[in-house]
């Protein structure tokens, strides 16, 4: 392999996207999504972090006392980031299971219940210039919320982690691209 400083990407820009479950699944990096995606606007500047947590249990044989295989027995997928734009979508995720409602004119309400599973499906879009990178997570929900912090001079954040599950076809996510590094080596 060559070093080849225009393979570097960097995650310029993009957004998170949340759909219920059932929602159609993007076919590419840069198709339309179903008009039951919801943008959940501004993400602070930590970006969006994916993240694989395998758990492995090493076999060791009596012999030797030596590791002679490893059997993978957990393997969890995540995303994680920190919304601060505040409007409806942003809330409702955050407090998943509460609604927004307007009681009366121009006097907005959350009544915050208590968290509800709802698993659904996500997109995450990450864009380098004319390179795009498409994330479709077609069975994920919300597993933790970080803290709300008020303070001056800084924006209001809801931290939040999404795990993603199998899906129908056993997969965690699908990932697309643009990028002709991605397949390189395919001899397309």
């Amino acid at each position: 392999m060559t070093l080849d400083a225009t393979q570097v990407r960097v995650g310029i820009t993009g957004e998170v996207y949340r759909a219920p479950a059932g929602t159609a699944a993007p076919t590419g990096p840069t198709t339309a999504l179903d008009a039951a995606f919801e943008g959940l606007g501004y993400v602070s500047e930590d970006g969006v972090t994916e993240a694989h947590d395998d758990s492995v249990d090493n076999i060791v044989a009596w012999q030797g006392a030596t590791v002679v295989r490893s059997a993978v027995t957990e393997s969890v997928m995540t995303l994680a980031f920190t919304l601060i734009q505040t409007n409806t979508v942003t809330l409702e995720t955050f407090h998943r299971g509460s609604t927004m409602t307007e009681p009366t004119p121009g006097v907005f309400k959350l009544e915050v219940k208590p968290p509800t599973a709802d698993p659904g499906v996500w997109v995450l879009d990450v864009i380098d210039g004319d390179k795009h990178e498409r994330i479709y997570l077609g069975n994920a929900e919300i597993t933790e919320r970080g803290e709300l912090m008020y303070a001056n001079g800084e924006p209001i954040g809801y931290p939040i982690t999404i795990t993603a599950y199998p899906d129908t076809d056993g997969n965690l996510a699908v990932k697309w691209s643009d990028d002709p590094a991605w397949g390189e080596s395919l001899g397309s």
